[in-house]
């Protein structure tokens, strides 16, 4: 697939994905001319029909109404990138099996952008880089004989609602040149409300602490319910007590499961920059992996898990999304498989996984049901008075 449109303003490149796509769609609906490169030409297609690939907030009424403008093209040519003015990078820097960060990722995306880059373009990252990556691109650039201005502008938005969060929060401008930060300054002074500049490494550590902070006050939410639970006592009816007309309680997360693509990757970015010196954040990986261990030791205390079929009741990694990507639901599936006599999960907007069945069969065949994400789909579920665990207090 490749571009018919002669020119742009803006090329997103992933721009098919979670990150790329609310922005590009954004981005033309303020009139600028965006071309969505991607290397996936399936997810390209859907996008080009009008459709959205994953659920987002607002998203497909302003796709159709950006096509309809002729504002949004599509290419999965390289080639197409050349001579656009704004290169924006969604290409993060995703952690190996070993939990370190993956800096060839980023690197091998600009290689494949390198024949087409020029001295009048400006390249922005946009995913969370490894501290210190805004600075490598533009040294590691330089030393081939390319000098394209080099700014990071991460985004700071929560999945499923980006479509109003990018044209309503503070935008984080950084650059490795005071031009850098001038032109990127200008592309999004277009689509939000106010700019912040830093510098590239205050940029970085900033959108990795809007992460870990996130991440670490559920591990304090899921410590405080491991150790209540333990003292064979029930979190929920202490946390509402705890929290009732209490103001200074209010931000106290409930327990759940905390993972996704962002949080736990981010988490461990940080310690892998800080060493052996971010012990916070290692103590709030090992609460977080380790709350669907602890569910399945609570519920051996009650149920033979030999004998018991179980029912997973959500498989995304959060509520109302159908983003299955790192979820815990999966991890506490593996879990049980070794134990139990068997475990059936059920999902109302998660796809592309055959073992999903409808929510009625799963509540009918199991033994014990897990909610495992709070979709506001089973606000009214009828769970036939089976056995429920229900962390997040969320049912009735």
């Amino acid at each position: 697939m490749s571009s018919s449109h002669a020119a742009y303003d803006v090329c997103v490149i992933g721009g098919a994905g979670h990150v790329g796509a609310p922005l590009s769609i954004v981005m033309a609906s303020q009139g600028l001319r965006v071309l969505i490169y991607d290397v996936n030409p399936d997810t390209l297609a859907l996008l080009q029909k009008g459709e959205m690939p994953f659920f987002e907030e607002g998203a497909e009424p302003l796709l159709k109404r950006v096509l309809q403008k002729d504002l949004l093209g599509f290419s999965s040519n390289v080639a197409d990138i050349a001579n656009i003015p704004h290169l924006i990078v969604t290409i993060g820097t995703p952690v190996d099996a070993y939990h370190n960060p993956v800096l060839k990722v980023v690197v091998q995306c600009i290689e494949t952008l390198f024949p087409y880059l020029s001295d009048d373009q400006t390249l922005i990252l946009r995913s969370t880089v490894f501290p210190g990556v805004t600075d490598y691109i533009a040294k590691y650039l330089a030393e081939r004989g390319k000098h394209p201005q080099v700014a990071f502008c991460p985004e700071r938005v929560v999945q499923g609602f980006a479509i109003k969060e990018v044209q309503s929060l503070p935008q984080i401008v950084s650059g490795t040149t005071p031009g850098a930060v001038q032109t990127a300054t200008a592309l999004f002074a277009k689509i939000c409300p106010k700019i912040v500049e830093m510098v590239p490494m205050e940029a970085e550590f900033a959108k990795l602490f809007c992460n870990v902070t996130r991440y670490i006050q559920f591990a304090m939410a899921n410590q405080f319910y491991m150790i209540v639970q333990s003292a064979g006592l029930d979190y929920t009816r202490l946390m509402e007590g705890m929290k009732a007309d209490y103001p200074r309680m209010a931000s106290l997360p409930s327990p759940g499961f905390a993972a996704g693509p962002c949080l736990f990757k981010d988490t461990l970015q940080l310690a892998g920059f800080a060493g052996d010196h971010f012990d916070l954040g290692r103590c709030a990986i090992q609460i977080n992996e380790g709350l669907p261990g602890f569910l399945i030791q609570q519920i051996r205390k009650t149920h033979p898990l030999e004998s018991t079929t179980f029912g997973l009741l959500g498989m995304a990694f959060k509520a109302n999304s159908d983003d299955t990507r790192a979820s815990l639901s999966y991890k506490l599936k593996k879990l049980l498989q070794f134990q139990a006599k068997a475990v059936l999960t059920t999902d109302p907007h998660a796809k592309n996984d055959p073992d999903l069945l409808p929510v009625s069969e799963v509540i009918d065949r199991s033994d014990v049901l897990i909610l495992c994400v709070p979709h506001a789909a089973y606000s009214q579920l009828d769970v036939q008075n089976k056995p429920l665990i229900d962390i997040w207090n969320f049912l009735p």
